[in-house]
């Protein structure tokens, strides 16, 4: 028994090696980059009602932002929506909110390393899918591999190549949108588009699902809490601070493409006529390159974005491919030392303490979705199958249907988490609590409900629900993504002799100890202490 605990104790643990800012870009890598990707989807879309779907899924964005907030700065470790919805509801929701995840993460890296390459193609053209779909496909597979690479070498060198990037792509953005707006928006334009170019239910609800693909990536920021000094402290900070960035620029952008260029619908794909924004001319792959697009059409500064914004665009995305990758590493060693996965994927490398099993793993998964995701572009005289199997949508839409189904499974689960911890854990310490809250008892302790999550819930909820109906490969591959799922977990844990429905014994007590103590939080350590001892003096005196 001696031997075991001192083998556990010197077991590698994940270094801690993220700075604030670090986090912020982590954070920002992934959610700042989704814009470059979801501008287009959902301008083609939603049409005229574009950036009321971004207002809807920014709204919903918000208060999910207040939520990781608050969890992840009250549980700074790696699995972020998984671990809290495993403290919160049990085992098995916390794994189906964990695989749930998993596909987001996984779909990241394929998605972005796709749209890295989308980008490169606007200067470099041989890149184009439609052009030359092998080497579009061969150079987003050597994106995936070399990205692999970077987080087996570890964390602080992906932090610093993410912070560099992000603080280029915030001052590009805000010069694109100020310029923007003082030389090329023009309000009657945007009533106009808004009015004659409004889009059915149906396109609406797309452009809703889609919107939220714009704001997926506050994950990053608590898969990084336990590779971040005093989180408690700086997660409240930075996602404070993206929470506010990506709003801002979500809205902006959609509303200065609304008031910048004309409309003209074009037949898309299951017959709808969708309303393609002008700039586009007349091809869909260039929904992928949007903001690309967008600036050169500014005047003044448009000539100078033409030939930097693609190459910043396709960084940026590739950075985000690259969270993808941190994340779903991340998330599958924390599900595997809370007994989630097999211990295969909680195997760190010696040398550089990094998850390297999880991380060759989901990057080998990510290059299976590349493959399926580039099938009809590489066989084109296969059409007629993969019509049927693609129900007519390209390579990204199959990606950003995949990805709105992770999305919005996951963070329903994490809002019914965040209500559930604030009733059975009251004692931790909330050093950010999410606002408007009821204060109610429970078990004789009192706590309250955060409207907010309430909100939150009903509407991430209605945007799976909208994802469900409008997209034929999200609503058929995502469920079966979590019905494999569920199969395999009630494999391994037959095979573990673990309860199926039931969650294993767990010592939260001594874990939230543990977590605050390796964290640096050691004055919130005191205070979770001396809330414990004052509930047990309560219990006694009740008893």
């Amino acid at each position: 028994m001696a031997a075991a605990h001192a083998g556990e104790a010197r077991r590698p643990e994940l270094r801690r090696a993220v700075t604030p800012w670090g986090s912020f870009a982590w954070g920002y890598s992934d959610v700042g980059a989704d814009i470059f990707v979801g501008l287009g989807l959902v301008l083609a879309a939603a049409a005229g009602a574009s950036n009321v779907a971004f207002l809807f899924a920014g709204i919903v964005y918000v208060c999910i932002g207040l939520a990781y907030t608050e969890l992840a700065a009250a549980y700074p470790f790696a699995g972020g929506g998984s671990y809290f919805v495993l403290r919160g509801l049990g085992d098995i929701f916390g794994f189906i909110a964990g695989w749930a995840v998993l596909l987001d993460f996984t779909i990241d890296i394929t998605l972005f390393a796709w749209s890295c390459v989308d980008y490169s193609g606007q200067l470099a053209p041989v890149l184009v899918g439609s052009v030359h779909p092998w080497i579009h496909f061969f150079a987003a597979l050597g994106l995936i591999v070399g990205l692999c690479a970077l987080n087996v070498v570890g964390v602080r060198e992906s932090t610093a190549f993410n912070g560099v990037v992000s603080a280029l792509d915030v001052v590009s953005e805000t010069t694109i949108l100020c310029l923007g707006f003082l030389f090329a928006f023009r309000p009657d334009l945007l009533v106009h588009n808004m009015t004659v170019s409004w889009p059915t239910p149906y396109q609406l609800m797309l452009g809703t699902s889609l919107a939220i693909i714009s704001f997926v990536g506050l994950e990053s920021i608590s898969q990084a809490a336990q590779e971040t000094y005093r989180p408690s402290s700086i997660i409240p900070r930075t996602s404070t601070a993206l929470i506010l960035t990506i709003l801002i620029f979500a809205l902006s952008y959609s509303n200065l493409a609304l008031g910048m260029q004309p409309w003209h619908p074009i037949l898309g794909a299951h017959g709808h006529h969708l309303q393609f924004w002008q700039i586009f001319p007349g091809n869909a792959d260039n929904q992928g390159k949007a903001v690309a697009l967008l600036a050169a059409q500014v005047p003044y500064w448009g000539a100078v974005a033409a030939l930097y914004v693609p190459v910043l665009g396709a960084i940026l995305v590739l950075i985000s491919s690259n969270s993808g990758v941190f994340g779903s590493s991340r998330i599958a060693y924390a599900m595997s030392r809370s007994n989630l996965l097999p211990s295969l994927f909680q195997r760190v490398h010696p040398r550089f303490r990094t998850p390297v099993v999880s991380l060759v793993a989901f990057c080998g998964l990510a290059a299976i979705t590349l493959i399926f995701a580039a099938l009809p572009s590489l066989f084109p005289g296969a059409m007629h199958f993969y019509a049927r199997v693609f129900h007519g949508e390209s390579g990204l839409d199959f990606l950003a249907d995949l990805y709105a189904f992770g999305a919005a499974t996951s963070y329903s689960f994490v809002f019914l988490a965040l209500i559930a911890l604030r009733l059975v854990d009251p004692h931790s310490p909330r050093k950010f609590k999410i606002p408007l809250n009821i204060p109610i008892r429970f078990r004789s302790e009192q706590t309250s409900i955060p409207v907010l999550g309430i909100v939150g819930f009903i509407g991430i909820f209605s945007i799976l629900v909208f994802t469900l109906m409008t997209h034929p490969i999200g609503r058929v591959a995502g469920p079966a993504w979590l019905v494999v799922g569920v199969i395999l977990y009630f494999i391994y844990r037959k095979h573990r002799k673990l309860p199926f429905l039931h969650s294993q014994p767990h010592d939260w007590r001594q874990d939230q100890e543990e977590i605050l103590r390796t964290s640096g939080d050691l004055e919130l350590l005191d205070q979770y202490h001396a809330a414990l001892k004052a509930a047990d003096e309560r219990k006694a005196t009740n008893a």
